[in-house]
């Protein structure tokens, strides 16, 4: 099994947050706890070790007190360039991605990506859900892979690769299904985060 100390949870914070009137989102307050925070909190009892990537703002992230690292690749180029930066620092053998917008996240998320790559031989996983209408959605910026993906993603990116999806599906995939689609919801604008806030 790969033991939760080899695991490094790696919070994706590097957008623009155009969705979000170019505000950072991880540093939005919900129920008076930046969301970034709230997804530390529920990740990190999953890890082994935490890291969170930014591009601005690098003084409140570090205030979490886990390590912050901005992107190697310039011009804000998604959230690959985040998980190549933190492949770059990762110590342990593996790291698992979430975006900072994501302050319901499942606290069996590790262990079950885990599980489904030691018994499928995969080389990554990812969660996926299914839609209130039977559409099946893949999770991919939930992505537990080994540190040694980075040579593999920084050949996608230097060949203008952007997509997650593209990228996971060029290795040994595992998709994991989670009964919970809420447990992914991302807040992508304020009017949803006022909505949640209120909740």
């Amino acid at each position: 099994m790969i033991a939760r100390d080899d695991i490094t949870g790696l919070i994706l914070a590097g957008g623009r947050g155009s969705r979000m009137g170019g505000t950072d989102k991880g540093l939005q307050p919900l129920r008076g706890v930046p969301m970034a925070m709230h997804t530390l909190i529920r990740l990190s009892p999953q890890t082994g070790a935490m890291m969170i990537n930014a591009n601005r703002n690098l003084a409140a992230y570090e205030s979490f007190g886990v390590p912050v690292y901005t992107d190697s690749v310039p011009d804000f180029a998604g959230p690959l360039a985040g998980m190549l930066a933190g492949l770059e620092q990762c110590q342990t053998g593996w790291m698992i991605t979430a975006p900072c917008d994501t302050p319901f996240l499942p606290t069996d998320l590790v262990q079950r990506l885990a599980s489904a790559i030691e018994a499928q031989g995969a080389e990554m996983a990812i969660p996926v859900t299914v839609d209130a209408d039977g559409r099946r959605q893949t999770q991919p910026v939930f992505c537990l892979m080994p540190t040694t993906a980075a040579d593999s993603l920084t050949a996608y990116l230097n060949g203008g690769g952007r997509k997650i999806e593209t990228w996971v599906a060029s290795h040994r995939l595992a998709e994991v299904l989670f009964d919970d689609a809420d447990a992914f919801a991302n807040i992508n604008t304020l009017d949803e985060l006022r909505t949640h806030d209120s909740r």
